[in-house]
């Protein structure tokens, strides 16, 4: 039996509005090589500035993880020749990074938890984009300078289940953070991962495999199998030697398998060395106090959620898993008479199963407010969750306000008892036969007399009454 052992380095691109060491602004979506400056094109002369946004960003995620912010930092050069990076060189921090040694807990669906290592979380810059067409090859470097933050973590996961929770933990902290947009398609949150096996019980670190390119959780978690069981398979044939080595490998999502790409260069290989256009980054008192002050987490706002509104464990968890579905909840809750158990039933279970293709939490065409007050109508007993259901689909189609959609609709409930009354009395009436079976014994017939006087109000009828008043009358 094998142990696997997975470490991670994730770039967060910064959301800051200008680049790492110059003033071009970070929108690279713009025409191709136009927010470039002579710094970014690394023309002979032009010298770095460092962007401070950068380090107040970094004070805030090493105050999520619980991390070490050193107050002095040292920029390197790390040499290595791409197209899409004109200096032939990346700024970096290798020997003395702005944060280190913190840590992250991930949650298991159990209830129980693990703490992961983060071994440093360093400043560099981005390089230019490669695009290929055709025969051609072309480079932008709107993109070359952008500031990133490289988080290491230890080589702490056993899985690629621990792999992926750390990843969702991490990339949820940095939309919390705000730090960045962590868009994962977009390549703002970029993600390699260090894969190898041993023997249980075994101590040692095994050769490992980078794997790069990877832009989904869905294909992280996949690869990381694949390279599990490739390497597994390499150990018991007996050629684990000849098989593996330290390379960097990508993941073919079509074929399911991983392939190589270039053997793995140590840190000899980029002949690193201090960085001679920068002086030392500085972080003050003064920057440390105002930074550190962060927003609420993932972690705390859940435990909030818990005792504020009652939410168990697992609602709690899946709300406040994005920053988005956190304000979304808490803004239907500031609806009055909302209750929490109706808000996380519409939004959790009715209107997370509607936003499909292009829509999200963040454009859905029925808003925070719009659905609270939706849960708020079911709370009132103004309809019934399973017409509350109709609403949606109704709203999700029209621009229209709830109680309008309700009154279009025709689902207002009906609570005056009066009227339920009659109608109880009148399917009473015509099932004598039904009547005598349930008075005998046979108690599953109750549910058929609620349908009838449900069938016969049309679904206006509130189901607590009809149940009350229909168990008084057959007894």
């Amino acid at each position: 039996m094998f142990e696997v052992v997975i470490g991670l380095e994730v770039h967060v691109q910064l959301n800051t509005a200008t680049k790492l060491f110059c003033s071009c602004p970070t929108s690279f979506n713009h025409t191709q090589n136009t927010n470039t400056c002579p710094t970014c094109l690394a023309l002979p002369g032009a010298l770095p500035v460092l962007n401070k946004e950068v380090l107040h960003k970094s004070i805030m995620l090493g105050t999520a993880i619980d991390a070490t912010i050193n107050k002095t930092s040292f920029f390197d050069r790390k040499s290595y020749f791409y197209p899409d990076s004109p200096s032939a060189y990346q700024i970096t921090q290798l020997y003395t990074p702005v944060v280190e040694h913190g840590k992250l807990q991930i949650d298991f669906e159990d209830g129980t938890h693990k703490e992961i290592r983060i071994n440093r979380a360093h400043i560099e810059a981005d390089a230019g984009k490669n695009i290929h067409d055709g025969d051609i090859s072309k480079v932008d470097l709107n993109r070359a300078g952008t500031p990133l933050l490289e988080i290491v973590s230890e080589p702490d996961m056993r899985s690629a289940e621990e792999a992926i929770l750390y990843l969702k933990k991490l990339h949820s902290i940095i939309r919390y953070l705000d730090i960045g947009d962590a868009n994962m398609q977009e390549g703002s949150f970029r993600v390699d991962v260090n894969v190898s096996i041993r023997p249980k019980g075994d101590e040692k670190l095994y050769t490992r495999v980078e794997i790069k390119n990877i832009n989904s959780f869905k294909f992280i978690e996949k690869a990381i199998q694949v390279e599990i069981t490739r390497q597994s398979e390499a150990w018991e044939d007996g050629v684990y030697d000849e098989e593996i080595f330290q390379e960097t490998r990508l993941f073919d999502q079509v074929k399911q398998e991983t392939r190589s790409m270039r053997g793995k260069e140590e840190a000899a290989d980029y002949r690193y060395f201090p960085e001679p256009d920068l002086l030392k980054a500085v972080i003050t008192d003064e920057m440390l106090e105002k930074y550190s002050k962060i927003p609420e987490l993932p972690d705390e706002k859940r435990e909030r959620f818990v005792k504020e509104f009652g939410l168990n464990e697992y609602n709690a968890g899946v709300i406040t898993s994005s920053v988005e579905m956190a304000h979304f909840f808490e803004t239907m809750m500031s609806i009055k008479g909302v209750s929490a158990k109706t808000a996380t039933s519409l939004l959790t279970v009715e209107l997370l199963a509607r936003l499909k293709g292009e829509l999200n939490i963040t454009n859905s065409p029925v808003d925070a407010n719009k659905l609270g007050l939706l849960a708020a109508r079911i709370d009132d007993k103004t309809i019934s969750g399973k017409a509350a259901k109709e609403v949606l689909d109704y709203l999700m189609e029209n621009d229209v306000d709830v109680d309008s959609s309700i009154d279009t609709l025709g689902l207002k409930q009906v609570t005056d008892t009066g009227a339920i009354e009659a109608i109880c009395d009148e399917i009473i009436g015509a099932n004598p036969e039904k009547v005598a079976e349930y008075q005998g014994g046979k108690d599953k017939l109750f549910g058929f007399f609620v349908g009838q006087v449900m069938k016969a109000s049309k679904g206006s009828a509130d189901p607590q009454t009809v149940n009350e008043l229909l168990k008084s009358k057959l007894g």
